[in-house]
Order: structure tokens, then C-alpha cells, then sequence
């Protein structure tokens, strides 16, 4: 077990030790993900001489994934921190450690490895787990599928396939990433002019992420047509065998490769309360139903909407009603859900929100949020753009609208050759050895398209490393 100094004691089981042998207010955070680690920002905005946050996760990496729907297409490179470090960069410390159950009576939790960790207030952000998917497809879930997906764009490469549905289940609440891999998939196959393959997507929805209401359906329906890819809406697929998909009360569709995605489920941690699925019930503060001090955020919960956004908004309350329980002088603020989308093209990101479940929301080419990050977490966000070199103030996360004048079906504005003008730039900085403005350079590529090629993301460490040693 990895421990940093200053944390909560891991004790055995019945051992006496409390969180009355620290003076201040001890917050175990279970986990090391989007939730966990805007919990643990939250925190250091809101109650910065009040608490003591400690992150407790099996994984030491905090791994930011949101992008990995570009990875079998060789266009973004995998992004990890280590979470120790920004534990005590952020006044709290991290322990490398799962837990398997919670005592509240007693406040402390269990960990696999059979010893136990006490607390003032406990916040769950361990996210969901890939579970079941439509039978006979390929489950996609983050990098997890293990490049198989990669193996399917090798294969439709070197034309040995010419069939491919993406299939929405009805238990998804995000489809997003799938939509994702559809257009990025028509984009390769039509940069290689293969005439012959079909791709189609089939969802139960009403429209395209009918989550974001009329006008983003509308816009990402334009999107799939453009990159060639067929739309079946009201269908919802129910297995793939023998070459075709089965929809519910439709006739199948014959392919020769099903995409699905999985539908999350939470493992079973003995004192929390957890529906059939593992999900766990919570107000609208975060805090666990029927439990003192217990707090829940993201995945975990029993929220229908399984979305890294919406994860740190959940942990923003939860973190307001810890700082409030802890003594600071703040008030706690309720989830009120904002849905936030950044859906990859091959002609940069379209930037969609939407207030209320499935009500007209907006749809831009522009950034509808600064800093315009996949996860628009309100502390996260301009966190990770510090993280990767951008001069920013730090200061929470903010909506914009969109200009007079976007048209998010435009896709004949010269967005790549912007990019390539911004990367180019870049490197003539870095030939005259002005590593700054080459970072520079980078930040505005990666704001238009959202990530940097893979050779960039080696480029930017090796600059920065530069800049800093002067």
C-alpha cells in the first residue's frame, strides 16, 4: 500500500484510532476520477484552512479519458496524473488503496487490504464499472475494450469490412462517445475513398443525443449525413447474430460488425444503500440516503446520466455541504444539472448544452464554456489547462454564448488549415528557441480541435521542460 504523510492512519479493523487525533476536519474521498478529483479542488476553493482531504483509490493515476475515442484513429495520446502529487498540491494527501465498506456508525471505511481509514465527513466517487451491452456487439468503454476498436479501423482499412452499425442501448444515458466513433469513422473512411462501406447508426431516441433537445439533434443528424454515415432513430437494437442487428418491433439491419456501449453498473460496498445495479441513492446535496456525513457524487449515483460534466457538478454540491458541515463560511448549493457536450468531428468540436433534460439547448462551433475542455468541470478544467501549459487566470470554469452568426453545420471553413497554421507556427517558435510562444502555439490548436496530435503531446512536455529550465 502507498501512503503519503500526513494522512489518515490505516488501521486494522477494531483498532482505536480517530479523526479527533488531527485538528482539521478530515474528508476521505473515495476514488480517483473526473468526481473525486473536482471534490478535491472544490474543496481547496471552498475551505482551504477547514479541511483535510485525503483520496483513497485503487489506481494511483488519475486518468483523463474523455478523449479516448480518438485513439484508434492515431490522433490523441492517453493523459494521466499522478494523484499523490495533485493531492499535495491541493492541501490534501492520497492513499493507494480500495475500499470494500463503510462503517458510518463508527465513520470509517474498510479497504481491501483488510484495515480501515476514519473520517469526519465521507464523500463516494468511485465511479461505474462496464457491465452487460447488447448481445454479440463490441462494447466500447473508454481504452478498456483493449484496442479492439483499433482493430475494426485496421480491418476497414484494408477493406475486409464494408458493414458496421453503431448500436445505442436503451439503458445508456450518454451516448455521446458513440456518435463520436461513428463520425471519426466516416471521417477515415471517407479520407480514404471507400465507396463501398456503409456505416449506420440505430438508437431508441426520438433525434440524435435527444438528451440536448430539437436544435442539437438537428445539427449532429446534418453531421452524420455529411460524413456519410446512416441514422435510424426510434429503433432500439436488441443483439447482433449472424450478421444483422435485431431492433425491437423493426427489421434488422445486416452488418457485419455491431459497436455498442456497455451499460455501467457500481460494485457492491457493503453500508451504502445500492439498487440492482450498484447505484446509489442520494438528495440533491450529494449526501446518501439514510447515512450521517456520507456523501455520494458522479457515476456511482443513482443520476440516469453517466457524464464526466455532470460528475463534477455533483461533486461541486457535495464538496459546498462538506465545506459547510466542516464550519466555512459558505452556504450549500444543490445539483442543478447542466448538460455540457463537446462532440468530436473531422471539422473540429461542436460545442452543445442544454439546461434541462431533452428542452432546446444551444449548439456552436465556438467554445459554449471557457476553457473549453471535454469535461467542463467548473475547478477541473481550468486545473487541466494549467496542467498543460496555458496562461489562464484560475478562476472557475464559465458558459459563453454562442456569436451572432454560428452555424454548427458548417463544414467548409478551413478548420483544418487553422490547425495546421497553429501547429506550423509552433514549430518555427520552437526552431528559434522561443519555447513559450511554441506553447502558445499549441493552446490554440488544442482549443480548436481539442486535442494534439500525438507527436504534439511529446512536443509540449519536451517545450515545457525547456521553458522552465529558462
Amino acid at each position: 500500500m502507498k501512503e503519503v504523510s500526513g494522512t489518515p492512519t490505516v488501521t486494522p479493523m477494531g483498532a482505536d484510532a480517530t479523526s479527533e487525533a488531527t485538528s482539521r476536519f478530515q474528508v476521505l474521498i473515495a476514488g480517483g476520477g473526473v468526481a473525486a478529483v473536482e471534490a478535491l479542488l472544490a474543496l481547496r476553493a471552498l475551505a482551504p484552512d477547514r479541511v483535510r482531504p485525503t483520496l483513497v483509490a485503487p489506481d494511483p493515476t488519475f486518468r483523463y479519458r474523455p478523449l479516448s475515442v480518438t485513439q484508434p484513429f492515431g490522433l490523441g495520446v492517453p493523459r494521466g496524473f499522478d494523484l499523490a502529487e495533485m493531492a499535495l498540491a491541493n492541501g490534501g494527501s492520497f492513499i493507494h488503496e480500495a475500499i470494500s465498506g463503510v462503517v458510518p456508525e463508527r465513520r470509517r471505511v474498510r479497504t481491501a487490504g483488510g484495515g480501515s481509514i476514519a473520517y469526519d465527513a465521507l464523500l463516494i466517487a468511485i465511479g461505474a464499472q462496464a457491465g452487460t451491452t447488447i448481445p454479440g456487439a463490441l462494447a466500447f468503454w473508454d481504452s478498456a475494450d483493449r484496442g479492439a476498436y483499433g482493430e475494426i479501423v485496421a480491418e476497414l482499412e484494408a477493406g475486409r469490412l464494408r458493414r458496421l452499425a453503431f448500436a445505442v442501448p436503451d439503458q445508456v444515458g450518454w451516448p455521446l462517445g458513440l456518435y463520436e466513433l461513428a463520425l471519426l469513422t466516416g471521417a477515415r473512411v471517407g479520407e480514404l475513398g471507400l465507396e463501398d462501406v456503409e456505416l449506420t447508426l440505430v438508437t431508441s431516441e426520438p433525434r440524435p443525443l435527444a438528451i440536448f433537445g430539437e436544435r442539437a439533434g438537428e445539427v449532429v443528424a446534418d453531421l452524420l449525413k455529411q460524413s456519410g454515415v446512416a441514422l435510424r432513430v426510434g429503433a432500439p437494437p436488441i443483439g447482433f447474430a449472424g450478421g444483422q442487428l435485431s431492433v425491437r418491433g423493426g427489421r434488422p439491419i445486416p452488418c457485419e460488425r455491431a459497436i455498442s456501449l456497455p451499460i455501467p453498473e457500481v460494485p457492491r460496498i457493503t453500508g451504502l444503500p445500492q439498487d440492482e445495479r450498484g447505484f446509489i441513492p442520494v438528495d440533491r446535496f450529494g449526501k446518501v440516503l439514510g447515512l450521517e456525513r456520507v456523501f455520494a457524487a458522479g457515476d456511482a449515483t443513482w443520476f440516469p446520466v453517466k457524464q464526466g460534466g455532470l460528475a463534477t457538478q455533483a461533486a461541486d454540491s457535495a464538496a459546498s455541504a462538506i465545506a459547510e458541515l466542516a464550519g466555512a463560511a459558505v452556504e450549500a448549493s444543490p445539483f442543478h444539472p447542466v448538460l455540457r457536450g463537446a462532440l468530436l468531428t473531422k471539422w473540429g468540436p461542436r460545442y452543445i448544452r442544454a439546461r434541462s433534460h431533452g428542452l432546446t439547448g444551444a449548439a456552436s462551433r465556438s467554445a459554449l464554456w471557457w476553457p473549453p475542455a471535454k469535461v467542463a468541470g467548473r475547478y477541473l478544467a481550468p486545473y487541466l489547462a494549467a496542467r498543460a501549459g496555458y496562461e489562464i487566470p484560475e478562476r472557475p470554469l464559465k458558459d459563453l454564448d454562442p456569436p451572432p452568426g454560428d452555424d454548427p453545420t458548417d463544414t467548409a471553413s478551413g478548420h483544418e488549415d487553422v490547425v495546421g497554421l497553429a501547429l506550423a507556427s509552433a514549430e518555427v517558435d520552437a526552431r528559434e528557441q522561443d519555447f513559450p510562444g511554441a506553447l502558445r502555439w499549441l493552446e490554440v490548436a488544442e482549443d480548436l480541435e481539442l486535442y494534439l496530435p500525438r507527436e504534439y503531446e511529446l512536443k509540449r512536455e519536451t517545450w515545457k521542460a525547456l521553458t522552465e529550465r529558462g
